[in-house]
Formats: C-alpha cells, structure tokens, sequence
C-alpha cells in the first residue's frame, strides 16, 4: 500500500498536507528570552484557524457544486447523444460508428 498525507495525497505528489485549523489552534512554540507575546500568538492562531476552517468548508462545498455539474453534464450529453443519433438506413463513407 502506498503511504500517503494526512490529506490523502499520495506521497510524491509535489502537494504538501494541508494544516488542519486544530493543527494551527494548538500548535505550541518554544519560548525565547524577549520572545513574542504569548496571548498575541494565541489571539492570531485563533483567527487563523477560524479562516482555515472556513476555506476548507469553501472548498467541500466547491467539490460538491463541482460532483452535481459533472452529473448534470453527464447527463445531458447522455440525453443528447440518444437524440442525435442518425437514421438506421444512414451509413457514412467510412463505414464506422460516429
């Protein structure tokens, strides 16, 4: 079996793993002497993890809108192509299937 992401990507696909807003929520740094304000950092994963949940929900309801367009078009073409089709008596030059 292939080892893959955390994403699901496969390894070795040139796409790194998408951090996760519980990843950024509480992702803990090492302190430094005159280092950040720890309640700054705090405040700012929070709003980071905040946007991240929401793009992450963007980007399903994309895949989704994405999946029903797909159907919709297969769907259509189905329609279509059994609409089209020439009379039986109709043979084309080439003798192949059009």
């Amino acid at each position: 079996m292939a080892q893959v992401y955390r994403s699901g990507q496969p390894l070795g696909t040139g796409r790194p793993a998408r951090l996760t807003p519980r990843e950024v929520r509480y992702r803990r740094f090492e302190p430094r002497w005159r280092g950040l304000d720890p309640a700054e950092v705090r405040d700012f994963q929070a709003r980071l993890a905040d946007e991240l949940a929401t793009l992450h929900e963007e980007v399903r309801l994309l895949g989704q809108e994405n999946d029903r367009l797909k159907r919709a078009l297969r769907d259509w073409q189905t329609m279509h192509a059994r609409e089209c089709r020439p009379p039986e008596e109709f043979t084309p030059p080439h003798q192949g299937r059009w």
